[in-house]
């Protein structure tokens, strides 16, 4: 029989709650969302934790793991959180419905989960108005620093509220759908990557993908509601 996966240490940071209005340029449409407190992972998920976890190292990347992990799809982002939930034994925050699709069971659940999207924006702010929270190089890897390469997280300044990555390096997947009139089950990826431009890293840029595409500039970082 193989080794059991180790648990790994994802560090979480408390995030207040509060309110952040959210935006699409697509369609001018904006609206705000009221916020409870939560945690939100202070770094991205890296190859590592991914492994430890899931016993896969699906990313493009290779490093010794403390890249991000990228090439993974929206579903590999739940999965992940459901898996560590169990093995930290947490209550699981998705459940799967009739054709195995995942929906989340309880948010008050004390388990991981992907941000959502209200979620993402204002612990990306953390109180700043602007488009983003410094200036882009000390920040965030991006096309024009990144020499075209996803770089290990925490290497940049972190936001106010001792987020790094918030801004490129890697996209993050969140758990909303994008606009499902339209886009069907496409899901909302935040923050921009190492391969974007400078306009793609900005904390209102929105992007989509389908919730089974694996990318190498995708990955995600997890939260926890404040209950847990």
């Amino acid at each position: 029989m193989g080794t059991p996966p180790q648990t790994p240490h994802i560090g979480l940071t408390p995030i207040p709650p509060g309110q952040v209005t959210l935006t699409d340029r697509r369609t001018q449409r904006s609206w705000t969302v009221d916020l409870a407190p939560f945690h939100l992972g202070t770094l991205p998920v890296t190859q590592a934790q991914y492994a430890q976890v899931t016993g896969d190292r699906p990313s493009t990347a290779q490093g010794d793991g403390r890249l991000p992990v990228e090439t993974v799809s929206w579903r590999d982002a739940v999965l992940f959180c459901n898996s560590l939930s169990q093995q930290e034994e947490l209550t699981p925050a998705y459940g799967f419905d009739a054709q195995g699709e995942p929906v989340l069971r309880d948010p008050s659940a004390d388990g991981y989960r992907l941000p959502t999207e209200a979620e993402w924006e204002y612990a990306c702010r953390a109180g700043t108005s602007g488009p983003r929270y410094g200036p882009l190089d000390d920040i965030a890897w991006h096309r024009g620093n990144s020499g075209e390469r996803p770089h290990e997280p925490g290497g940049r300044l972190p936001n106010p509220w001792g987020l790094h990555d918030m801004l490129g390096n890697v996209w993050e997947w969140c758990w909303d759908l994008y606009d499902p009139e339209v886009y069907g089950t496409y899901r909302v990826l935040r923050g921009g990557g190492w391969f974007d431009e400078h306009w793609s890293c900005r904390t209102s840029v929105r992007r989509r993908s389908h919730p089974t595409f694996r990318v190498d500039d995708v990955g995600f970082r997890v939260a926890r509601s404040a209950t847990s």
